[in-house]
């Protein structure tokens, strides 16, 4: 009895305490596989906590549209839907009505509107450091847009969201650019009377980031001006390692290739066959290569390609002479090119030894015709 006397404070103040422990541990909810569930899929709402859980209780906490199927007690998880409009909200949980709920988890239901779209600006190949402006618009009136990120290793996060007034854009600024903010963006739209129901996403756009590894080296197996109907393929090699590489033209991604063989100079390349040529495949191309474990990082660019398809064969000679009725890009063309702004001057480009050389007005035809050139009319 004596004993006892002193052991019972003892045991009485570690239950007390016990409990004061079991009070402050804070639940948790989750959704797999996304908080963002579209419409007429399913979503599961697991409750988290420090000790194993028998059963829960789940609420929806939006003071909206009560649902019967919450009521009563779950086991740990719980699969809602197929969803509808009136799933969506925010939901938490608690372990009896004595305990503390969770932190409220936000349940969206996406394809109840219109998808939006999205753009680059300037566009989708971003180098390293530099930024890039990604633009939601939709004929929707919404109020909001939310852009959401999901990079190479498939996490998928909410990455910003603004609000707009009736028609206007939503511009999200992305930069410095960094390997993690590289990847696959979409947008949303939702209004403000719902903020749980949203769009259905906008397509995806893919940003790249460049300039991370050396650049690759392009060149047109037949040369750089073939006749009509001959067939075209481009050649896009490295010393580097890379596994894919990927072409495009004035911009336009034309798709990737994994490294297929060897050159003499034991450089990995993928041929690029574009079929035969015709005057639509006429512009400039660059390449790009990557690595399949690294999906959102290219190296830098290779130096253009400026591949010309006549309706003729080209004549024999050092040089070949193509007049154009507008004015250059200085990223085309050689700076000089673009130091006037007379719409009328005509600019001239100038092959010679398949190189690349700008020729302003015809002040300069003398000397390419004395140099056996054909000069063709624009």
């Amino acid at each position: 009895i004596f004993l006892w006397y002193f052991i019972l404070p003892s045991l009485c103040s570690l239950w007390d305490l016990s409990r004061i422990r079991v009070s402050t541990w804070k639940l948790s909810l989750s959704a797999w596989p996304s908080p963002v569930v579209p419409l007429g899929q399913t979503v599961t709402l697991q409750c988290h906590s420090h000790s194993p859980l028998k059963r829960f209780r789940l609420f929806k906490t939006d003071g909206k549209r009560r649902l019967s199927e919450l009521q009563g007690h779950h086991f740990n998880n719980f699969t809602l839907g197929p969803v509808t409009g009136e799933h969506a909200g925010s939901y938490t949980c608690s372990e009896a009505y004595w305990s503390a709920p969770s932190d409220p988890l936000e349940i969206v239901v996406s394809g109840v509107f219109q998808k939006p779209s999205i753009s680059a600006h300037p566009g989708p190949l971003v180098q390293q450091g530099q930024n890039v402006t990604l633009r939601c618009h939709s004929l929707v009136m919404f109020d909001k847009f939310i852009l959401h990120h999901e990079n190479s290793t498939g996490h998928f996060q909410r990455r910003g969201e603004m609000l707009t007034g009736g028609y206007a854009p939503a511009d999200f600024s992305i930069g410095p650019m960094t390997l993690a903010s590289a990847g696959t963006y979409r947008c949303y739209g939702s209004l403000r009377r719902s903020p749980y129901e949203w769009s259905a996403p906008s397509d995806p756009v893919d940003i790249m980031i460049t300039g991370l590894s050396k650049k690759p080296s392009l060149s047109a197996q037949r040369g750089p001006m073939v006749r009509s109907g001959e067939n075209v393929t481009l050649v896009c090699s490295s010393e580097s390692a890379f596994d894919q590489f990927h072409l495009l033209r004035e911009g336009v991604n034309l798709g990737r290739h994994l490294a297929g063989g060897q050159s003499p100079r034991r450089a990995l390349q993928a041929e690029f066959p574009l079929g035969p040529g015709t005057p639509a495949h006429s512009g400039v191309y660059r390449c790009y290569g990557s690595f399949t474990c690294s999906p959102y990082s290219w190296s830098n660019s290779s130096d253009p390609l400026f591949l010309s398809v006549t309706g003729e064969q080209p004549l024999p000679g050092p040089c070949f002479v193509v007049p154009v009725q507008t004015l250059c890009c200085p990223t085309l063309c050689h700076p000089e090119a673009c130091s006037t702004t007379d719409s009328s001057v005509l600019h001239y480009l100038l092959h010679m030894d398949h190189s690349l050389v700008v020729v302003k007005g015809p002040s300069y035809l003398s000397e390419a015709m004395s140099q056996s050139c054909r000069v063709t009319q624009a």
